[in-house]
């Protein structure tokens, strides 16, 4: 059993400082006194998008650097650029000497489940995916905690909000690639928007998304094929656009201020109105996966030798999914929309609103 907490003499804690400079970016010692110092140490590893994505990657990143603060750990952290730097910065991490290791996003899967395999005293954390990676039904390494979201429960009530808004009668979407943790947001959107016209005897139509085909940029970076994409969707009528892919909601705002429209955008992951303030003038809302509030959660347990690899799913009803306030809209929206949304909440709590998306945690 690792000794996770101990008081670091002089030498030792040089030691660990020096060591922090082997890997990604040395943080700022904000462990605290000697005497409160613990050896546990955490790292965490991005997907391509980096940790300044306001998204995904930075949600993952803050709530390790909560945790390692409160535990007066130091911590490590280490960035991808390509697909390729996946299992070089997990060997990395494991030479370091850490003990816990985030790894964030669908697409780092297969790199940690190897890693988790051949060093079974590590305790992994998986943000968005199951390591299921040969779809057997069970967990591939015993050492993983994966963190799981139903994003599609969000969604939903962010499609609804969306149908209620739009003047055109015509919202989108657009992802970065039809990765499961893209598409289940396209699909809770969809039906949100379906409910709407069941509710309401209206027609409003889903562009970018019909329920197996969609449109994609092909990777997750703020690029020109981003701003054709939203450019492309918006050319339809669209007044409301959801792009899932951390930063490719920039090229939403590109294409939204080149056309001179009055369309808005809905966030994902964070309140891109609080991650990102450019985007104030033209986020209606954003559906909000809590990965920084489960990050610190995984990470304090295993700190404190509580880890536990049962995977965690976030929902409506335990908070690990949400939608954002309306801020700058709140006084645009319908004035019943609010209520309308809370009564949805709760029937998808409760079960009487299903959610069907197959690729539902």
């Amino acid at each position: 059993m690792k000794i996770r907490k101990s008081v670091l003499g002089g030498i030792s804690a040089l030691t660990l400082a020096s060591a922090l400079v082997a890997c990604g970016d040395a943080p700022d010692d904000s462990a605290g006194d000697d005497e409160t110092k613990t050896d546990f140490l955490p790292c965490i590893v991005s997907d391509a998008g980096g940790f300044d994505d306001k998204s995904f990657n930075q949600l993952g990143f803050e709530g390790l650097v909560k945790a390692a603060d409160e535990l007066g750990a130091e911590y490590k952290d280490v960035e991808s650029n390509s697909e390729n730097d996946y299992a070089p910065n997990l060997t990395n991490l494991v030479d370091q000497g850490c003990d816990a290791i985030v790894t964030v996003g669908f697409a780092l899967s297969a790199a940690t489940v190897e890693s988790a395999k051949a060093n079974p005293d590590i305790e992994y954390i998986l943000i968005d995916d199951a390591a299921d990676n040969d779809f057997d039904g069970t967990k591939d390494a015993d050492n993983i905690k994966p963190l799981l979201y139903d994003t599609a429960q969000a969604a939903f009530l962010a499609g609804y909000a969306a149908a209620d808004y739009s003047k055109t009668g015509t919202v989108g979407t657009y992802g970065g690639q039809p990765f499961p943790t893209v598409t289940i947001f396209m699909d809770g959107y969809r039906q949100g928007v379906e409910y709407y016209n069941e509710q309401k005897g209206a027609d409003v139509k889903v562009a970018g998304w019909d329920g197996e085909n969609g449109s994609f940029t092909g990777g997750f970076e703020a690029n020109e094929k981003a701003t054709n994409t939203a450019t492309q969707i918006l050319g339809q009528d669209v007044d409301v656009i959801l792009p899932v892919g951390g930063p490719i909601y920039e090229g939403a705002l590109t294409a939204i201020a080149d056309s001179g429209s009055d369309a808005v955008m809905v966030g994902t992951d964070a309140d891109v109105f609080e991650s990102d303030p450019k985007t104030q003038d033209v986020i209606l809302t954003s559906i909000m996966k809590n990965m920084d509030v489960s990050t610190y959660d995984a990470i304090m347990a295993a700190g404190n030798d509580e880890f536990d690899a049962e995977a965690y799913v976030g929902t409506l009803e335990n908070d690990g999914v949400a939608i954002a306030p309306f801020h700058n809209f709140e006084t645009e929206v319908n004035e019943s929309l609010q209520g309308e949304l809370d009564e949805i909440k709760a029937g998808i709590i409760d079960g009487s609103i299903p959610v069907t998306s197959y690729l539902t945690p």
